[in-house]
């Protein structure tokens, strides 16, 4: 058990770090990319598909999809993303891995084999040549899909941003924190969150000090629809 938590550890180290095929970059849109929120859909550290619109990145995303198949189902795609410039950014995960997290060896493999499929594809003139491909996980700080993932994260910390009522106007205004899920309800699509035990939240009872009994028993209910953004949160 605990060689298995080392293990994890260690892959996680390797989150932010990707696999690329080429040595050309464009650092403008990578400026951009790291400056940006991450959101749901974004087709980043948000998850989801992001097609730049051209002529190839559909059939560069089938060919993607099929090269997961080859893994059995423990690799699929986080996210998916296509620029102009003819690059290809992909995040997967291994569904295996209760964190997620695909080793260096997984993101490896995932890398060769579709890297392999893509100069067919060349060949074959359904994308265009000299086509730059990354390979990556989903991140440390990864977005969590409402609410399908709720339960493979519920033990994991979460930054949180929720739309709630100001008490003195009744307004909606934007708040957020860091937390732990204590419970959900698929059928009325409320979440129950409490103050989860990290740095950010110790520091605010003292410096030193453990979570006070107030910080302990705070609970804040969201429904689905006001989560703004949630992630996992990496206490370092």
């Amino acid at each position: 058990m605990e060689e298995d938590e080392e293990e994890e550890v260690l892959f996680e180290d390797f989150e932010d770090e990707a696999l690329m095929d080429d040595d050309s970059n464009d650092f403008e849109d990578e400026y951009v990319e790291e400056e940006s929120e991450a959101y749901v859909g974004d087709g980043g550290a948000g998850g989801g598909i992001s097609l730049a619109g051209t002529w190839w990145d559909k059939e560069a995303l089938a060919i993607a999809e099929d090269v997961c198949l080859s893994f059995d189902g423990d690799l699929k795609i986080y996210a998916f993303r296509t620029l102009p410039n003819s690059t290809i950014k992909v995040r997967i995960e291994k569904m295996s891995n209760k964190s997620g997290s695909p080793s260096m060896e997984d993101i490896e493999a995932f890398c060769t084999t579709y890297r392999a499929r893509l100069d067919e594809a060349e060949i074959a003139k359904s994308i265009p040549e000299n086509t730059s491909l990354e390979v990556s996980s989903p991140g440390v700080e990864r977005v969590v899909r409402i609410p399908l993932e709720l339960e493979r994260f519920k033990d994991r910390a979460m930054y949180v941003k929720y739309v709630g009522e100001t008490v003195t106007t009744g307004s909606p205004s934007e708040s957020d924190g860091v937390f732990r899920l204590i419970s959900f309800d698929m059928e009325t699509e409320c979440c129950t969150w409490g103050l989860a035990d990290v740095r950010i939240n110790r520091e605010k009872a003292g410096k030193g000090r453990p979570l006070s009994k107030k910080q302990r028993e705070w609970r804040l209910n969201t429904t689905f629809d006001s989560l703004r953004l949630v992630r996992l949160h990496s206490d370092c």
